[in-house]
C-alpha cells in the first residue's frame, strides 16, 4: 500500500500542517483560556479545537482525499489516514508549562509511515518517514546507547481510567525506579517519544493513551533505531491499546522485564 503513496510529499504536508497548528498554540500561550474537562485530568480548550481545525484545513489542501481522525473532533478511521493531536499536553499549556506538542501522523494498516511532532513553544520539530530515518530540525537522530542501569526513562501517569490503571501502574513505576537510574514525567507523550528518539531519554512507557498521542512519536523512535511495543511485547497492538513501551533494544527489554516482574 505504501508503494502507492508519495511519502516525501505527505511528510511535507504533515510538517506544514503541524507547524500551522503550532502557530495557533504559540499565539494563544499564556492567554486567558477557558478549558472544559473531558474526564478527570483530561482537559480541552478552544486552542485545541482551533489548532485541529487549522491542521485539518492544511491537510485537506495539501493531501486531499485522505481522511483525518483527530483527538478533538473525531473523524473517520481508515486503512490509510491521518491521526492528529492538535495540542498534546493541554494541562501543561493551561499551567504555562511550555512542554506541549502538535502531532501529525499518517497511518497505513495501523502502521505509522509519516510522523511529525512539532514543539511550538520550544521551536523544535521532529520528523520521520518509514525507511528514511528521523531528524530533529534537519539533523539525523539516533536513540541512546546507555545501558539500562544508567538509563533515565520517561513515563506518564495513567490519567485516563485512573482508578482501574493505577493499581497496575504503581508496581511498575516502583520497580522501574529501582531498575533504571531515574524517571521523568513531562506530561506530553508525543515529546516523550521524540526525546526518546533523540537520545535525550533512554526509554518511555505509559498506559491508556490515544492513537493520536503516540503514532507520530512511535515512528520517530523506530526510525531512530528503537523498539516500540505494547506492555506485553506486541509490536502491533500499542497503537489502539494505548499501552506503549518505546526504547533502545536493551532498555526496551529491561522495561518489559520490569512490567512482567510487577505482576
Amino acid at each position: 500500500m505504501t508503494g502507492d503513496l508519495d511519502l516525501d510529499r505527505l511528510l511535507a504536508a504533515a510538517d506544514d500542517a503541524a507547524r500551522a497548528g503550532g502557530a495557533v498554540v504559540s499565539e494563544r500561550f499564556r492567554d486567558a483560556v477557558a478549558p472544559r474537562e473531558k474526564g478527570p485530568g483530561d482537559w480541552v480548550s478552544e486552542v485545541d479545537t482551533e489548532s485541529e481545525r487549522v491542521i485539518r484545513a492544511a491537510l485537506a489542501e495539501s493531501a486531499p482525499g485522505l481522511p483525518v481522525f483527530g483527538e478533538e473532533e473525531g473523524g473517520e478511521r481508515a486503512d490509510v489516514g491521518w491521526l492528529v493531536d492538535p495540542l498534546d499536553g493541554t494541562s501543561n499549556f493551561l499551567h504555562g508549562f511550555p512542554v506541549v506538542g502538535v502531532s501529525v501522523a499518517l497511518v497505513v494498516d495501523d502502521v505509522p509511515v509519516v510522523g511529525v511532532v512539532h514543539a511550538p513553544l520550544l521551536r523544535t520539530t521532529y520528523v520521520a518517514c518509514a525507511g528514511k530515518g528521523a531528524t530533529v530540525d534537519g539533523v539525523p537522530m539516533r536513540v541512546s546507547d546507555r545501558p539500562p542501569v544508567r538509563a533515565i526513562c520517561a513515563t506518564g501517569f495513567p490519567f485516563r481510567a485512573k482508578a482501574d490503571k493505577l493499581p497496575e501502574y504503581f508496581p511498575v513505576f516502583e520497580r522501574a525506579l529501582r531498575t533504571f537510574e531515574d524517571l521523568r514525567r513531562a506530561g506530553s507523550a508525543s515529546l516523550d517519544l521524540a526525546w526518546t528518539a533523540a537520545g535525550v531519554f533512554d526509554g518511555y512507557f505509559e498506559q491508556a493513551l490515544g492513537p493520536w498521542d503516540v503514532a507520530a512519536g512511535a515512528l520517530l523512535v523506530r526510525e531512530a533505531g528503537g523498539v516500540v511495543t505494547d506492555w506485553a511485547g506486541d509490536d502491533g497492538a500499542w497503537l489502539w491499546s494505548g499501552d506503549i513501551v518505546a526504547a533502545p533494544a536493551a532498555v526496551h527489554a529491561s522495561t518489559l522485564e520490569v512490567i512482567r516482574g510487577s505482576r
